[in-house]
């Protein structure tokens, strides 16, 4: 009984002790890069699912620089995903008119990620013919290890939930013939990525892998503060239980459980009947649509509010709409000043430290398929010269208005 990380360990060890491995090093705790990684990578040009593929995924590994620079020269839509997922799923390089191949073989470099990129949102517009990631281990089975944190497998879950990739999409990893090992079954999850191709600096293996591919996002294995590094999580989420999907994370489970025990249903009952009920209403200026709840009075003349800026609000998106996702992320304001003409909204917290919070919550936020661009509003005001009307924050089901 190897466990994964066991093979992890033995194949770094391996790469390293037999002068395999290259840059950067120590290549423990990485998608290890290997001598011969640019020839395994260009022999990615003979198979026929990259020359049918338009628009192609791949991680922004070092070993993989080469299929990346493979996919520009051959003038494809090359996407690689946001370093861990931080601010989004996707970025698309776009290498600059006329690029050289010296600018291609930039572009294809963790440096011309950065420079030659531009982010892809959750509209459901990117449709990958093509997936490539890097491994640990791999057997000729077609069954994967990788590095240990789940960003590869994660990332083909949400592919799958924004509609990005099919059940027949291929998907090829690049490793060193040394990488490919026998993996006992068992230590496969449904949450792992398998692969179809394998390439290695001598070998091209067509893995014919029976084994079935994540079907979306296992959400009772996502937990809380998987859902805090990764905020575009939090918008599939979201996108996921409007159309009625069970979206309990792992985390959740134990909080069902312990929400029935009679001292919990005791506690929920005294917290109803203390809470203060806030009246609804709503209230049209011009295009604007302001709401309030009834703790804004006294807080107004504090001058501690702050305001959080919400931009690139898609024209089809509702106040209600973003009503509802600021509830379902728990960042409820003390108002809302909704100015849908302009595509931007302004929310109002108690204090900075709140704000912060609601802005870290709602980051990669995308509604309408726009990722919303959350911060705090640049020019922050006392709040006790408001000129609105004060009025209750109503349901999400409120019709909208002022728009």
């Amino acid at each position: 009984g190897a466990s994964k990380r066991d093979v992890r360990e033995k194949v770094w060890d391996y790469l390293e002790a037999h002068g395999l491995a290259d840059f950067p090093r120590p290549v423990h705790g990485r998608i290890p890069n290997f001598k011969g990684s640019r020839q395994a990578c260009y022999s990615v040009k003979e198979l026929d699912v990259f020359n049918r593929a338009s628009e192609i995924k791949v991680d922004p590994d070092k070993p993989l620089e080469g299929v990346r620079l493979a996919a520009l020269q051959a003038r494809k839509t090359l996407l690689v995903p946001t370093p861990r997922l931080r601010s989004g799923l996707f970025n698309r390089i776009v290498p600059p008119s006329g690029a050289t191949k010296e600018i291609l073989r930039i572009c294809a470099t963790s440096q011309g990620i950065k420079e030659y990129s531009v982010p892809v949102g959750l509209d459901g517009k990117a449709r990958v013919d093509l997936v490539v990631v890097g491994s640990v281990a791999v057997s000729e089975k077609g069954w994967r290890i990788g590095k240990g944190e789940g960003y590869a497998d994660m990332e083909y879950a949400m592919m799958v939930s924004m509609g990005a990739v099919q059940a027949d999409t291929p998907v090829i990893t690049i490793v060193h013939d040394c990488q490919v090992v026998d993996i006992a079954e068992e230590l496969l999850d449904d949450h792992d990525l398998t692969v179809d191709y394998i390439l290695t600096p001598t070998r091209t293996i067509k893995t014919n892998c029976k084994r079935p591919k994540p079907q979306g996002i296992i959400w009772h294995k996502v937990s809380y503060e998987m859902l805090e590094k990764i905020p575009i999580l939090k918008s599939l989420r979201y996108k996921e239980k409007q159309t009625g999907k069970d979206v309990t994370l792992q985390d959740e489970h134990s909080d069902l459980a312990n929400a029935n025990t009679p001292a919990a249903l005791n506690e929920k009952a005294m917290a109803e009947n203390t809470r203060p009920q806030a009246a609804v209403g709503s209230a049209q200026i011009g295009q604007h649509y302001v709401e309030s709840d009834s703790l804004s009075p006294r807080l107004e003349g504090s001058g501690m509010i702050t305001t959080v800026y919400v931009g690139n609000i898609p024209p089809s998106v509702r106040v209600s709409e973003l009503k509802c996702a600021l509830r379902e992320f728990h960042a409820t304001p003390l108002r809302l000043n909704w100015q849908g003409v302009q595509h931007r909204a302004f929310l109002d917290y108690k204090d900075k430290a709140t704000a912060e919070s609601a802005v870290s919550s709602l980051k990669g936020l995308s509604l309408g398929g726009n990722t919303l661009r959350v911060e705090l509003a640049k020019n922050q005001r006392n709040k006790g010269q408001a000129w609105i009307k004060n009025l209750p924050l109503g349901s999400c089901v409120q019709p909208h208005v002022g728009r």
